[in-house]
């Protein structure tokens, strides 16, 4: 089959505009979902492993609260057994060959030194630990998720600016080219363009790889793959936050988890001093026995029975009851102590915080006065060096400071509202701006 060669050609110049001009049949784009910080959260709060393992120590508190409550209750239990006798046997008088024997008994426990409502209560103690654990879980969710995406955009905004100072700088070293190529300005100024242009760059590389940190640790933090693409919703407004310390403090003292975990645990401890007491006292029971037994497998000889009260009572073990109330005291101690430490340690938390989140703010209002500032400074140093009223390092000073007047901003900007979000978590509040 002989094809024409013209056909051939306008066949493929037909394939070559059309992927052109229509790249979106060629090449369809998966739209990116944009996150807000509400999303964020959310998604954080569904896909974070940490939390989800807090919600199974939650559940196998519940059941060990739930086992702990059966010991309050009879056990049941039966045994069938079978015995072949030795029909030679010297020391009987009458001997069965075969022995069937059928016991079903129970065990209630009346008085075990308090043993079992300790235990219990211990475990009931632990149900209500693992809860606040579970809560702590989410605030520390909720606080890394605010930190990543305020991170993500502080990196994406350094990036704005290394980006605009290498556009600004290009430009800068053309005109400096221009001017030393007829003679205007001598070659000293153009390397100076020409040096700095390439330290422009090289940050901008920084900047860039620091931009993908940001977002794989998003993805990652997100459960996504870490190299999904990531778009989120700029945040440039602020407010202030208008509470002085003594609000935090109080806060803080009354919301922190773990100021109430400290408390369940010393509760713990002084229930476990009680537990090791236990054997300071008799342990009473009560016991039945019902008893069928025969030649035959199905035991229908007469069937007999006995209740009994048993109380057990081991009142010497060379001081081992004394060591373990000394030891359980000790550990009483020191979770009061633990407890202590904590609240210590929340204050400074708080504190912390809050001077950072100051800190922050003043510099947002100290440094957004200056950015039109240095805008205006670098675009007047550019029209003199077009008019030959300056030199290029007059220029570069005032790219540099116009670069370094917006970076230091926008850490300001997000370093205030990561402050902010830790100062909240400090205060165990889950406040979402």
């Amino acid at each position: 089959m002989i094809i024409n060669k013209n056909f051939l050609s306008l066949f493929f110049t037909f394939v070559i505009v059309f992927s052109v001009v229509f790249p979106a049949f060629s090449e369809a784009e998966e739209p990116v979902e944009i996150f807000t910080l509400k999303q964020t959260i959310e998604n954080a709060i569904k896909a974070n492993i940490g939390l989800q393992s807090s919600k199974e120590g939650t559940r196998a508190a519940l059941f060990a609260k739930k086992n702990q409550r059966t010991y309050f209750l009879p056990t049941l239990s039966a045994t069938y057994r079978y015995k072949r006798n030795d029909d030679e046997n010297y020391f009987e008088e009458t001997v069965l060959e075969d022995e069937y024997s059928f016991v079903a008994s129970f065990n209630q426990p009346l008085f075990t030194g308090f043993d079992l409502i300790n235990r219990y209560k211990i475990a009931s103690l632990g149900l209500d630990v693992a809860r606040i654990d579970e809560k702590l879980a989410r605030q520390e969710v909720i606080f890394e998720a605010k930190k990543l995406y305020f991170s993500l955009l502080k990196a994406q905004k350094i990036m704005s600016v290394a980006q605009e100072a290498v556009t600004q700088l290009s430009a800068h070293k053309e005109v400096a080219e221009n001017f030393y190529q007829v003679g205007m300005t001598p070659l000293n100024d153009l390397l100076k363009a020409q040096v700095e242009l390439a330290n422009t760059k090289q940050d901008f590389i920084v900047a860039q790889n620091n931009f993908e940190i940001a977002k794989s640790n998003f993805n990652i933090f997100l459960r996504r793959p870490i190299n999904s693409p990531v778009q989120i919703k700029d945040v440039l407004d602020y407010t202030t936050f208008g509470y002085n310390i003594d609000y935090c403090l109080g806060e803080a003292e009354k919301n922190r988890l773990e100021i109430t975990t400290a408390d369940l645990n010393v509760e713990i401890g002084e229930k476990e001093l009680k537990l090791a007491r236990k054997d300071y006292y008799p342990y009473i029971s009560l016991q039945g026995n019902y008893y069928r037994m025969g030649t035959q497998p199905d035991v229908s000889d007469p069937s007999s029975w006995d209740i009994q009260a048993v109380a057990t009572w081991n009142f010497w073990e060379w001081g081992r009851s004394h060591y373990g109330v000394k030891e359980k005291n000790s550990r009483l101690l020191q979770a009061r102590h633990q407890k202590e430490e904590i609240r210590d340690s929340i204050r400074l938390e708080v504190k912390q915080a809050f001077l950072k989140t100051r800190e922050s703010e003043k510099n947002i209002i100290t440094v957004d006065k200056a950015i039109e500032q240095a805008k205006e400074n670098f675009r007047i140093s550019e029209e003199r060096y077009k008019e030959q009223m300056a030199t290029s390092t007059d220029v570069l000073d005032a790219q540099t400071l116009l670069s370094k007047t917006k970076t230091n901003y926008y850490n300001a900007l997000y370093d205030y509202k990561i402050s902010k979000a830790a100062l909240y978590r400090a205060m165990s509040q889950e406040i979402i701006e």
